[in-house]
């Protein structure tokens, strides 16, 4: 027999385990199913913008986050074994009541899958390990993946969560328009080092042509050193304990056996590439199936969990809430503009254009162009429709702990409200944004029934606050 569910996650990395999270606490029926036989062992994705610690705030698990992670260390720039300075990795950004972070966060991906998966089964998740979907066919009423163990499972929706070289979005034909950011092939590994302080990430610029850079960085929370280093467009790069030694010692005043370990290595050539659709029928992209980024900037991890954080509300609102299936059209919609410009601002950083700074922060992205933002203010304040409701305290209360939660928040904002939100009605959806705005409440009933929240009989958690 076929096994049945309502949403099919292909891919345990951080994209799938987030909409894991998302659909468990909504009660969705859900499975995640990941090809390997256990979580992805390696750092790659190690920065986590200040809107990604929020959603992750939403989802149960900041606290986790904060207390396995740290702040970036500033950079130590070597010449010849000697320290010449250091240098700042990020433009500093300005504490404001806006938000509670605004710097990013440091984390070995490992971990931070760890961490969600713990939350997943948590909340009563499913996760699958060893299960590879080999094949897809989709009808007018679902899809039924098919996996190499022949033990096909039936959904009403797929997500392929399955990164770069993802099955699904093979499957479906949906192809992938991209452009090399960089020709000279790169490695990433994750190494234990000797007498190397853990107090700066450590930059070796190349001392000759023909030599690429080296960058080591400690890794928050654990014992572990991130390496990176760039090779000349055609080498082999190679991966062994003897590889990495050679390697560090041609690059820097590091001795070959002060590398003791390399617990997990990578090679890739830096590229950006963009699905050219997010959806097909009842098969939806996220994550590196649907972007591919240069890991400049830290932007690859942040906008997979933002896609799955997009997705997740849309998903139950339509199984659980009553709203129309035609909502789900806006995840596409909403997304590949954000991933498109995030491609670009990855590309820029990489290349030397453009710095880390509040874009790579992702505090300003947001949905005023979509057809889910609905503005009928006369006069817009400063927040409107589309834009990421930001944090505040208003008589002692956080709205952030006001939104946290799978539901909507009717925010009611008087002349004079301190919040930022200026005067008016906000309809803040559960991903953190305004959906409606409006003078009064005249006219939120008609966007609450388009969208799955009409109140107590569809969601009896919708929540209404006065600033």
């Amino acid at each position: 027999m076929v096994a049945q569910v309502e949403v099919l996650v292909v891919g345990a990395g951080p994209s799938g385990l987030t909409l894991g999270i998302d659909l468990a606490r909504r009660g969705v029926e859900a499975l995640v199913v990941e090809r390997a036989d256990a979580l992805f062992p390696g750092s790659r994705g190690k920065g986590i913008q200040p809107r990604t610690m929020e959603v992750f705030d939403d989802l149960g698990v900041g606290e986790a986050i904060r207390a396995a992670g740290g702040a970036y260390p500033v950079g130590m720039v070597w010449q010849n074994g000697q320290r010449m300075g250091e240098h700042r990795m990020f433009d500093p950004a300005e504490a404001t009541e806006d938000s509670a972070s605004t710097e990013p966060w440091m984390m070995p991906q490992w971990r931070t899958q760890e961490i969600l998966l713990a939350r997943l089964e948590e909340l009563g998740g499913r996760i699958a390990f060893g299960r590879e979907v080999v094949g897809l066919a989709q009808d007018a009423d679902g899809a039924t993946a098919c996996f190499a163990d022949g033990a096909d499972v039936r959904a009403t929706y797929v997500v392929a969560a399955d990164g770069g070289r993802s099955t699904v979005r093979r499957a479906l034909g949906i192809g992938m328009t991209g452009e090399t950011v960089d020709p000279n092939p790169m490695l990433v590994a994750d190494v234990r080092i000797t007498g190397l302080d853990r107090g700066h990430w450590h930059i070796f610029p190349p001392s000759g042509e023909g030599e690429g850079f080296m960058a080591i960085c400690p890794l928050a929370g654990t014992a572990d050193f991130q390496l990176v280093a760039q090779f000349p467009e055609g080498s082999a790069v190679d991966l062994s304990l003897d590889g990495v030694r050679m390697c560090v010692a041609a690059r820097s005043h590091i001795a070959a056996e002060d590398v003791t370990e390399v617990r997990w290595a990578s090679d890739f050539r830096p590229r950006a590439a963009l699905a050219d659709r997010f959806r097909e029928g009842r098969v939806f992209l996220t994550g590196d199936a649907a972007h591919v980024h240069s890991p400049a900037g830290g932007q690859g991890l942040n906008t997979s969990v933002q896609d799955a954080y997009n997705l997740g509300w849309k998903l139950g609102a339509v199984l659980r809430d009553g709203a129309p299936a035609a909502l789900l059209d806006t995840y596409e919609e909403e997304r590949r503009p954000i991933a498109a410009d995030m491609l670009g601002l990855s590309t820029s950083i990489h290349r030397g254009q453009a710095r880390r700074g509040e874009a790579t922060g992702q505090l300003g992205l947001g949905y005023r162009t979509s057809s889910l933002a609905v503005e009928t203010r006369d006069i817009p304040g400063l927040v409107r429709a589309g834009d990421r409701a930001p944090d505040g305290v208003v008589e002692g209360v956080r709205l952030f702990d006001v939104f946290r939660g799978p539901h909507w928040t009717l925010l009611e904002a008087g002349t004079g409200a301190t919040a930022g939100y200026g005067a008016g009605v906000f309809l803040i959806r559960p991903d953190g944004y305004v959906g409606w705005a409006g003078e009064n409440t005249a006219g939120v009933a008609e966007y609450a029934a388009r969208v799955g929240a009409e109140g107590a009989r569809r969601v009896p958690s919708v929540r209404r606050t006065s600033l």
